[in-house]
């Protein structure tokens, strides 16, 4: 004998969440503004914005990785793994313009041209693996600058 499908019509009561799986379901939401084009284009720029290995420039070369006296690194640990800034893309107006496009698109608001930046917002839409490249690449490039313990904005680059 073959049952009938049963069909089980919502109610109200079925349809409400008590406050504990409202918490929950919380946790598991993500911000929709993390999939806007200029968010996962910067996500990849700070992707590929280091090489693997020590820099092989000819400064480093000839003085055989010492780094003494430059103004900005050239090479970068990143939890044991040796990367060097790819200079080519990584300019302080590259990083700023790819930067721009990313905050304009999460907080809906232009990036001040100067002053203090807040590195916890622009942390909100990277990917917590890449955090630990973002204060390397934006000192190295010029586009910051830390005063006091806080990253400034260089005047120069936003220009």
């Amino acid at each position: 004998m073959v049952r009938p499908l049963e069909i089980h019509r919502p109610t109200l009561r079925n349809l409400t969440l008590s406050s504990e799986a409202k918490m929950t379901g919380d946790l598991f939401e993500v911000d929709k503004r993390l999939a806007l084009k200029p968010i996962v284009d910067f996500n990849s720029y700070l992707r590929a914005a280091f090489a693997d290995g020590p820099c092989t420039c000819g400064r480093c070369v000839a003085s055989q990785g010492d780094e003494t006296g430059y103004e900005h690194s050239h090479s970068f640990n990143f939890a044991g793994k040796v990367a060097n800034r790819r200079f080519a893309t990584t300019a302080g107006s590259d990083v700023l313009l790819a930067l721009k496009k990313a905050w304009l698109s999460f907080t809906k608001a232009e990036l001040p041209g100067s002053g203090n930046l807040d590195l916890a917002t622009v942390k909100e839409f990277v990917e917590p693996e890449l955090h630990k490249r973002l204060l390397p690449l934006f000192v190295a490039s010029g586009l910051v600058q830390e005063v006091d313990g806080q990253l400034q904005i260089q005047a120069q680059v936003a220009a």
